[in-house]
């Protein structure tokens, strides 16, 4: 059985779009006859992120990381994110002539810009380096392998999202008790999110905030008149998409957004910026309005009404993801052990 080892600094039990992408894919590729590991923050001792607590950045030496890879014999080996575990495993990878393959899933320069004044062009500058180095480079979408592309990125892959249609669904008797129409917005309460673009609208019925961050209680503060409900996951965070009437994405930074294909297959009409991700996704499906005036993407996608998920999501499956992902496995070629 060929041992597929993916090194991702984002792991369980932090909730968000990189771990939803890597459980599922590893999910998938055992089923299909891989044996996965995933190396983690959690094999390591670990302190939490500066500013982002629920992230837990590794502690340990480079030559650990490199002895872990060596003893697991991977047939194939993917790093998937850019931090400490990810920099450690692909000099490792350098070091020991093994091939690799990387994933650009989070748009770090502008999420660090947001906290500490740092240059766009030196993160990127360090961004390419680290993957320019691998075997090929998957990216969410169109519009962020063309950027990437010019910024000098180099053997890019557009990897493709899903969704649990049969968790993500619409359910036209859910009633979330709260006035309508209900404009819903899920995800990190964060600087990065742009929830302020949101909350600060002029809208009938409820602005519903599902999730939680740093930012949750100063934005309460804020916006008193919205409804924050804390961070739902399963089956209840299924019943706020279909109790909802519009999905708002304020987001100007995110590479794809889960969230937006979780709307979409509860039926909901989605109100975004005309930006990469929102672009990528409702442009291929046109399940709602894109509008630098994010008030009149949301009046807009109101008057839309529900979509239907069976005519727009056809493209975004988990299998479909898993097949790009096996497609790209480059061989690591480790020694083998007499």
């Amino acid at each position: 059985m060929k041992r597929i080892v993916i090194v991702t600094d984002a792991w369980h039990p932090q909730v968000n779009g990189v771990v939803r992408t890597l459980t599922h894919i590893s999910d998938l590729m055992s089923e299909r006859g891989y044996a996965v590991t995933i190396v983690s923050p959690s094999d390591y001792r670990s302190v939490a992120c500066p500013t982002y607590p629920e992230i837990r950045l590794a502690l340990t030496h480079p030559a650990a990381v490199r002895a872990a890879l060596a003893k697991l014999q991977p047939a194939y080996i993917h790093i998937a994110t850019e931090g400490p575990l990810g920099i450690m495993a692909r000099r490792a990878c350098l070091k020991n002539g093994w091939r690799f393959t990387t994933s650009f899933h989070t748009r770090f320069p502008e999420y660090l810009y947001e906290r500490f004044p740092v240059p766009l062009s030196l993160t990127y500058g360090f961004l390419r380096r680290f993957h320019n180095a691998g075997e090929c480079t998957l990216v969410p979408t169109q519009s962020i392998q063309d950027e990437l592309a010019a910024r000098g990125f180099t053997k890019l892959k557009i990897w493709t999202r899903g969704v649990d249609r049969a968790l993500f669904r619409p359910q036209p008797d859910v009633n979330l008790g709260l006035p309508h129409p209900i404009f819903l917005c899920v995800g990190r309460v964060a600087p990065e999110k742009n929830l302020t673009a949101f909350l600060s609208l002029d809208l009938p019925g409820t602005k519903l905030v599902v999730g939680d961050g740093p930012s949750l209680e100063e934005l309460k503060a804020r916006f008193p008149k919205a409804v924050f409900a804390g961070k739902k996951e399963g089956a209840e965070l299924a019943r706020y998409y279909a109790g909802s009437d519009v999905f708002v994405f304020p987001s100007r930074t995110d590479t794809f957004g889960l969230v937006l294909l979780e709307a979409i297959a509860s039926g909901m009409p989605v109100a975004a910026f005309p930006v990469p991700g929102s672009r990528d996704v409702i442009g291929t499906t046109g399940a709602g309005v894109l509008s630098e005036d994010l008030q009149q993407a949301c009046l807009g996608a109101l008057e839309m009404g529900r979509v239907d998920p069976d005519k727009v999501l056809k493209d975004y499956t988990w299998e479909a993801c898993a097949d790009i992902f096996e497609e790209i496995l480059a061989p690591a070629a480790l020694p083998q052990v007499a």
